[in-house]
């Protein structure tokens, strides 16, 4: 079980610490893209939405004959509603504000939302889904992992309250390992198997494929595309959203969260309704559907089996989509304690061995991905930041948009940072942190140098305190990282150098 320990970690810790500070950082990925996105910073509406402001799109949406059109409702984490419907093989994106009825221009950013998240779970890999099947195999290792750990730690519960800050630098990195992974142990359980839940038809297709011909009829099933009923004739006259929108909040008692046209302007045309997905674990299961021509309620919420209920619960406990703050926090929280879970093992495992070991080619390839893996990724997100608020609009370099633009910042930085690891291992974690405390430092500034919206002005205006936790977040990050680059350099002039960032942890 030592070994398995060891070595499940050493070979897939890389992967674990990618996934786990996107997946962290995806746990507020609307307010990140909130601060990256300054033209949607507005303040929320609490009234009621008037759906007579988007009928214009719908009637635009049905004479270019899109098959779907798409809105999604502002909640208190988006101020702004999202206009989505598909023209040809190109999909328009509108961002509106409800409150002067105006539609943005699309933010010239992938955010967060688009970029982060997506990489936590398949690390824009899609060819055959390589990245979802690599993620998959780090979440089954993180299983792995915690089952082997606790059988390898005889005193579990005596580490839960162990940490010595003056022993040697072996047995504080242990401690840090052992609290990091006792503490958040039920967490890093139950993210690892409800991230396979999510994805279970990619691994076990074969469920699917026991009661639908073909994956893609099952996924259809899913995803209401059902709907897309082939239609005999266009230009038909539609019922007002807003009626229908009327009985869809008498009948649901909720706030809704998403409406879906299937066939907008057709004959077959379909209209869905979906409650707000705010005030419930497993996501909302009231769906009221309507016919696009007449208005007349044609579908009500399905009763869910037992089974689904399981799934969809556990998906939603992954997945955050509820509204509570303290506990979106927690989970922050305790991704980050999953994060130093992950080095403090990489940095045990190197401690263990500098000595006997400390020369050769796999020692190196650890050392190596070790920083490129930690400090490298983070330096890679403070570079995505940066570049978002550096290149000014409309730029097209080398016939990339500005959104592709910030991506490749991220990983030439990240490649960058990866190789400097490699090949100057001595200085490598003590010049990366004083690069990231610059870089958090910088972020801040251009937000405020850009925008105007500067930390005291976000906080006197309560739509703007997402933007404040950002920049007070990337001010604290800056701050533990300049404290480590001192002790580390101050450990490097002292001891044996190489081996500075664990004797001054």
């Amino acid at each position: 079980m030592g070994w398995l320990h060891s070595w499940a970690g050493v070979v897939l810790g890389g992967i674990l610490f990618a996934v786990f500070w996107t997946g962290t950082l995806s746990v507020f990925d609307q307010e990140i893209d909130l601060w990256m996105k300054p033209s949607t910073r507005v303040p929320v509406i609490s009234s009621p939405v008037s759906f007579s402001i988007f009928q214009k799109s719908l009637n635009e949406a049905g004479r270019i004959h899109s098959p779907v059109w798409r809105l999604s409702l502002p909640s208190d984490r988006q101020p702004l509603a999202r206009l989505s419907y598909r023209e040809g093989d190109v999909f328009i994106n509108r961002l509106v504000n409800l409150k002067t009825g105006q539609r943005l221009p699309e933010p010239e950013t992938l955010g967060a939302s688009g970029f982060l998240y997506p990489f936590h779970y398949s690390l824009h890999i899609r060819f055959m889904n390589i990245g979802i099947w690599c993620v998959g195999l780090a979440a089954m290792s993180m299983l792995v992992l915690c089952v082997s750990g606790v059988v390898i730690h005889r005193k579990i519960f005596s580490d839960f309250f162990t940490f010595r800050p003056g022993k040697n630098a072996r047995r504080l990195l242990l401690d840090l390992h052992n609290l990091s992974g006792v503490l958040g142990l039920p967490f890093h359980i139950i993210f690892a198997f409800t991230g396979l839940v999510i994805f279970g038809s990619v691994y076990f297709p074969s469920g699917a494929k026991s009661v639908y011909p073909t994956l893609q009829a099952y996924f259809d099933d899913m995803s209401g595309s059902s709907f897309f009923l082939k239609p005999k004739k266009y230009d038909v006259p539609a019922v007002l959203l807003e009626i229908m929108a009327i009985q869809a909040r008498a009948i649901l008692g909720e706030p809704l969260g998403i409406v879906v046209v299937f066939n907008p302007g057709s004959d077959v045309a379909r209209v869905r309704f979906i409650g707000s997905e705010s005030h419930s674990v497993s996501g909302s299961n009231n769906t009221l559907t309507f016919d696009g021509v007449t208005g007349v309620l044609i579908g009500q919420p399905l009763e869910l089996k037992p089974v689904m209920h399981v799934q969809r619960f556990l998906s939603g406990l992954h997945l955050i989509r509820f509204h509570h703050w303290g506990l979106r926090w927690l989970y922050f929280l305790l991704g980050l304690s999953s994060c130093l879970m992950i080095v403090s093992g990489f940095l045990f495992w190197l401690a263990a061995r500098r000595k006997t070991q400390g020369g050769t080619f796999g020692f190196r390839i650890v050392e190596g991905l070790t920083i490129g893996c930690v400090s490298g990724i983070i330096l890679a997100t403070l570079a995505f930041f940066i570049a978002n608020r550096l290149l000014p609009a409309g730029i097209i370099c080398f016939g990339q948009p500005r959104a592709a633009l910030e991506v490749w910042a991220f990983y030439l930085v990240w490649f960058v940072a990866s190789l400097h690891g490699w090949f100057c291992p001595q200085r490598g974690w003590a010049c990366q942190m004083i690069i990231i405390a610059v870089g958090a430092f910088t972020a801040v500034l251009l937000n405020w140098v850009t925008t105007g919206d500067h930390l005291l002005y976000s906080l006197m205006h309560r739509w703007l305190w997402p933007v404040a936790a950002m920049d007070m977040v990337l001010l604290a990050s800056g701050t533990v990282a300049l404290w480590m680059s001192l002790r580390l350099s101050v450990g490097a002039g002292e001891r044996i150098v190489g081996s500075s960032v664990e004797q001054s942890l």
